[in-house]
């Protein structure tokens, strides 16, 4: 992951989203393949690995056959802190409390904010580390070694960490030097990294087509699942001859994620051209997505620590429901694409404890799922296009998002939030007055960027400085409002 620079460029920014923009104008909208939902898997490099992880543990329902992680570390390593990611999330300066990060697993699982564990036991893991890489330090592998061992059984991961490889994606045919960390973090080590990760995660394949590929390239509509959030307006697909539309679920799908500086507009089409993953997909029916961010995220990086969402490693973050509903999308077949987000979501009726959330319809739903601040709160699938949600804490800010269901339970994309405000009742909380400097030191708050947010409900609460004060209640563990008692 090449060095970080936090300070946003605006203008730049402008000019990437209105060439993005362009190109999403240009794009053709993602196919209904009909490839088998049952034999889907992902894989990524430094940041890319890091969201590989995430997309893995989150929806495990969904990437069965598990992810092949280079440089990447443990589920939620980075706690929401730019500082833990910086530091012993790619330093390893000090130690990751990989039980913490075990234990926060099990009990987001259980809210319903991630998929169960148990789908893990089933998929494998591929772990690649270089001895030469200073970026993301071997001692961070090795702790995610040791997260996945807590739900992947020992005989379904493979570690390599012996090659002299720095911070890159390694091939055995393209690329810079293999300890060289330098842009476009594609290294030749004389090792075949994209068929050792396909071969693991699915088993004895083909031999791969080293000459003209017989698939074709197909620059996509991202801009239908993401609606930004630190993506890119297009995204490519690799599909094979054998996997076009209509050719039934004998096809897999991999998604393929890009590290930092990597997206298309830093390194053009090599990391979607160069790293060996078409010439094995090519001749095993594998179709291959490769999700682009945008120049607008943080040095084009994956959100792999909260800087686009304090959901961003649960099923609700943005980015990993972009991703989620892509291959849902490819997967779906005849029966149609992935779901859209519902519509016309909002709050009515608070109460002191109490909220209705309602929304629009969505044409092929047969139920729905509704998340309060990132964790699904009904038990069972909702019929109706209205939800209340209870147990709440009186004068609190809440925040909801909903997504369609299909028949055979698949998830759709997520809606965007909508907030309310239960009544005021009696034992209003424990308040706290304090500038939003001193909020942070006290652990009721965080910094990102700059700004400051509650813990808890993410609300954001302006400049992280020792001038402005802000009220929050505390309404539950760890769980922060702006408001008073």
């Amino acid at each position: 992951m090449p060095a970080m620079n936090w300070n946003w460029k605006r203008l730049a920014m402008a000019a990437a989203m209105a060439v993005a923009a362009q190109g999403a104008a240009a794009a053709v909208p993602l196919p209904a393949l009909g490839a088998n939902p049952a034999e889907v898997s992902v894989s990524g490099l430094s940041a890319g690995g890091f969201m590989a992880v995430q997309l893995h543990v989150a929806y495990s329902a969904t990437f069965k056959r598990g992810a092949g992680v280079v440089a990447g570390g443990p589920y939620y390593c980075a706690e929401g802190s730019v500082l833990n990611a910086t530091g012993r999330c790619m330093t390893h300066a000090s130690s990751i409390p990989v039980s913490t990060l075990v234990s926060t697993t099990n009990s987001w699982a259980a809210s319903g904010a991630i998929d169960p564990v148990s789908n893990l036991t089933g998929s494998k893991v591929y772990l690649f580390s270089g001895t030469s890489d200073n970026t993301v330090k071997q001692p961070v592998m090795d702790d995610l070694k040791t997260y996945y061992q807590s739900f992947v059984p020992a005989a379904n991961t493979v570690y390599k960490n012996n090659l002299g490889a720095g911070h890159a994606m390694v091939t055995d045919d393209y690329g810079a030097a293999c300890a060289t960390t330098a842009s476009p973090y594609i290294n030749n080590c004389g090792f075949d990294l994209a068929g050792e990760i396909l071969k693991h995660l699915y088993g004895p394949l083909n031999a791969r087509n080293n000459g003209t590929l017989g698939g074709s390239f197909t620059e996509f509509n991202q801009g239908e699942f993401s609606g930004g959030s630190g993506m890119a307006a297009t995204g490519w697909l690799y599909t094979p001859a054998a996997c076009a539309a209509g050719s039934g679920n004998s096809c897999r799908v991999h998604v393929v994620l890009h590290g930092c500086k990597q997206n298309y507009t830093d390194v053009g089409d090599q990391y979607v051209k160069k790293t060996g993953y078409n010439r094995w997909a090519d001749t095993n029916n594998i179709v291959l997505v490769y999700p682009q961010t945008s120049t607008a995220a943080t040095n084009s990086c994956w959100d792999w620590w909260g800087y686009g969402s304090v959901n961003y490693a649960k099923k609700s973050g943005p980015q990993m429901a972009a991703v989620k509903a892509m291959v849902d999308r490819l997967t779906g077949g005849g029966g149609g694409s992935a779901l859209p987000a519902p519509t016309g979501v909002g709050t009515s009726g608070a109460t002191s404890s109490s909220m209705v959330i309602g929304w629009t319809a969505v044409a092929g739903a047969s139920g729905y799922n509704v998340y309060r601040g990132g964790s699904k709160v009904n038990a069972s699938p909702v019929a109706g296009t209205s939800y209340t949600d209870t147990g709440l804490a009186p004068s609190t800010s809440y925040s909801w998002t909903v997504t369609g269901l299909t028949a055979a339970n698949v998830e759709g994309a997520m809606s965007t939030a909508a907030t309310g405000t239960t009544t005021g009742g009696s034992g209003g909380g424990t308040c706290f007055t304090a500038s939003n400097y001193a909020h942070t030191v006290a652990g009721r708050a965080y910094a990102l960027w700059g700004l400051t947010y509650a813990y808890g409900s993410g609300q954001s609460m302006g400049l992280w400085n020792i001038y402005v004060t802000t009220t929050l209640k505390q309404t539950g563990p760890n769980y922060y409002v702006i408001g008073s008692c």
